[in-house]
């Protein structure tokens, strides 16, 4: 197969125009992002900081020209989209400038850290007409989007669906970062940071939300580093139902040692089951009562909506970059005014951040928690 067949056969198209985005925060998120924005062939004009000299030197370790501040990168009119990838307080309040100025927005997660900001900037985003986004980039895996496909397209719904997402950067108790406080990070930091991303996959993956939290956190350090206390959870354990009928539950940790980045689910049905794991996200199983079946990206035989974001053939793996370059590109097509499948949105993002206050009400009050 030739690339220029290839191409073809999977959407990979040059945009209309180069559009210009903006930076604001260039930790490891940021650059991210900006391997990100020129993949998809559009240029990075500006980085911002909260101080003049952090965004000079953020500037030059990505070769970008421009240093702004926060106030100068809003008022540029040539900027036409700005990423916030800043710690999570400043999230809402910097978005609420950028939509305000008429710039589209692309703003990491949690959009908020409360349920209201989240309502406020989603029904905001819709009265100025901006395009803003959240990226949940595990949808972007092609296996991901088999895995949806055949279950929105099966006769029967899954009745269980459960898994873990666990990590192990916050192991020791000698480690310090701002996503302890809960004054810059927010009041969860497991569920909040992590958890989100697992809920997003399986409501997306599934059609089915959940409507029924029951939650147990688990703090393993009361202090870090050079006395930090610590008041956000280090993991916990989650039972939920669906709206339809569905029961599952989810392990959740930032303390499991040996486990760098594992997000698993298993979606089960009595016709047949899926199990994705993102550290291996290139094959998708599905069981059945006579066989299982091993799906691989790439192939020639896997649905339309997942070969769009099959860039390589099969052989080739994709990762967690291909998500977000993917997820990228769909968000500037869309602001080119191109219409993408499963873009996720503010309202994703306002989502994620009433999952996260039930988790945090259910875990206090040791009780069921509904959410709407």
């Amino acid at each position: 197969m030739s690339i220029n067949t290839f191409a073809k056969q999977n959407h990979i198209t040059s945009p209309l125009r180069a559009l210009n985005a903006g930076i604001i925060g260039l930790g490891f998120i940021g650059e991210v992002h900006v391997r990100a924005i020129r993949a998809a062939g559009h240029k990075v004009r500006a980085i911002a900081a909260e101080r003049a000299e952090i965004a000079r030197d953020a500037a030059q370790r990505v070769n970008v020209d421009i240093a702004y501040t926060v106030e100068e990168m809003i008022a540029d009119p040539d900027i036409d989209v700005i990423h916030i990838c800043t710690p999570n307080v400043f999230h809402a309040p910097l978005a609420e400038l950028v939509i305000m100025s008429g710039k589209h927005v692309v703003c990491e997660k949690p959009l908020a850290i409360s349920v209201a900001e989240a309502e406020a900037l989603t029904r905001l985003a819709r009265e100025r007409n901006v395009v803003a986004t959240v990226p949940f980039v595990y949808r972007y895996y092609p296996s991901v989007r088999e895995a949806r496909d055949r279950i929105l397209g099966s006769l029967t719904s899954p009745n269980l669906i459960h898994g873990y997402y666990l990590q192990d950067w916050l192991s020791s108790g000698e480690i310090e970062n701002w996503r302890i406080d809960p004054k810059i990070g927010g009041p969860s930091r497991a569920f909040g940071d992590i958890g989100v991303h697992w809920c997003d996959l399986i409501e997306f993956v599934t059609g089915h939300r959940i409507v029924r939290i029951n939650a147990q956190l688990l703090r393993v350090f009361s202090q870090r580093g050079n006395n930090q206390s610590v008041n956000t959870e280090d993991g916990g354990t989650i039972i939920f139902q669906t709206n339809k009928g569905a029961q599952g539950s989810l392990v959740l940790s930032q303390i499991s040692a040996g486990r760098k980045n594992k997000l698993w689910f298993s979606i089960d049905g009595p016709e047949h089951s899926f199990v994705f794991d993102q550290e291996n996200p290139n094959s998708l199983w599905r069981g059945g009562i006579d066989s299982n079946q091993i799906y691989i990206g790439g192939n020639e035989r896997e649905s339309e909506r997942a070969s769009r974001y099959s860039i390589l053939p099969a052989g080739h793996p994709l990762g967690y970059q291909d998500c977000f370059n993917a997820f990228v590109a769909d968000t500037y097509r869309t602001i080119e005014g191109q219409e993408v499948d499963g873009l996720p949105q503010f309202f994703d993002g306002l989502r994620a951040a009433q999952l996260t206050e039930a988790v945090l009400i259910s875990a206090e009050m040791r009780e069921w928690v509904e959410i709407t």
